[in-house]
């Protein structure tokens, strides 16, 4: 029995293993209340999942049931699009931790069950994702739009624009439902107090990343499916560039201010991936056009996987590189 052109058990043994991934992330890596995460630690274990999922990527290079090559360059173009998106992410959780006051001691637990969450949800976009895909291929030409429009965004954006996460209309909503405590109470998301249950910040904060996480991921899953439409290569693609956003969170924390021009890199990759989409639209494009009697005559241009990976890999390493050279220059 298939599932999207994969057998059900290369389903299950995929998910078997990202459970057993996340039980070993959370008994290995900054366990429950211990200590505080250093830069040493994070940077290690950063280490150990991006060699982990380039392990992955050599296994479908050897062993994918079709066009296991092609497959393989896919896998690394999601995951690098992937895991660059979660890096800007990933500063908009530093700001959330201190709006609610979250120690750093106990932000790892928060970022364990943001991440699980995370992959539940990101599991049902890209199934729902890719079935209308599948049904309509209409869909990549309006994920090709918004790419379009939310990788010109990163350009208008202001760097000391920040959101109060207290207006988060699901935070409103949950504070209504249920109590919450003034302060926090340790790691603990849920207390007892003179008989009655309450919730802590340390919970709401998690609700905030969680809903944040959808967001992010209105962008990040459409990009995804700009270098691939194998919904394998998209789905474990882009859970394996989350798994490690715990140890990845607490290395980019010393080291944010090297990277303030990351996000117009993520701008550009965001409108190349966009306009690889459309130039693969051309029979929607020129339909269109003809409605209104113009005959454009587009062509049909595919843009290579080795190509985008190279574009990929060259802005990331260029807006990397820009923001530590000007960087230093100021000091």
């Amino acid at each position: 029995m298939d599932l999207m052109g994969m057998p059900v058990w290369a389903w299950i043994v995929f998910y078997v293993l990202v459970l057993i991934m996340l039980v070993a992330d959370l008994k290995m890596f900054g366990r429950k209340g211990q200590h505080e995460v250093n830069v040493g630690e994070a940077l290690r274990m950063t280490g150990v999942w991006i060699g982990v999922s380039l392990l992955y990527c050599v296994g479908i290079y050897f062993f994918y049931p079709h066009d296991p090559h092609e497959k393989a360059m896919e896998f690394l173009s999601g995951y690098l699009i992937e895991k660059s998106l979660s890096m800007d992410n990933l500063f908009v959780f530093l700001m959330l931790f201190s709006f609610f006051g979250v120690e750093r001691k106990y932000q790892h637990e928060v970022l364990f069950w943001g991440i699980f969450g995370a992959l539940v949800l990101r599991s049902i976009f890209i199934f729902a994702g890719a079935a209308m895909v599948e049904k309509f291929e209409l869909v990549l030409g309006l994920f090709g739009i918004f790419l379009l429009y939310t990788g010109s965004k990163m350009f208008a954006s202001d760097d000391n624009q920040s959101t109060d996460p207290s207006k988060n209309v699901i935070v409103k909503w949950f504070k209504k439902l249920y109590p919450v405590t003034d302060g926090m109470r340790d790691d603990k998301f849920f207390i007892k107090e003179n008989g009655r249950r309450f919730a802590t910040p340390l919970f709401v904060a998690l609700i905030v990343i969680e809903t944040t996480d959808v967001a992010f991921a209105v962008d990040s899953i459409p990009a995804v499916f700009s270098v691939s439409r194998d919904p394998f290569i998209v789905l474990t693609s882009n859970i394996f560039a989350i798994l490690g956003l715990r140890a990845l969170y607490f290395a980019l924390a010393a080291v944010s201010q090297y990277f303030k021009y990351l996000k117009y890199g993520l701008g550009i990759i965001l409108i190349f991936v966009g306009v690889k989409m459309l130039l693969a639209m051309d029979g929607y494009i020129n339909a269109a056009f003809q409605h209104f009697g113009w005959n454009i005559a587009m062509p049909h241009i595919e843009i290579p996987t080795p190509v985008s990976l190279i574009v990929i890999f060259s802005v990331l390493g260029l807006s990397m590189a820009l923001s530590a050279i000007l960087k230093t220059n100021k000091k």
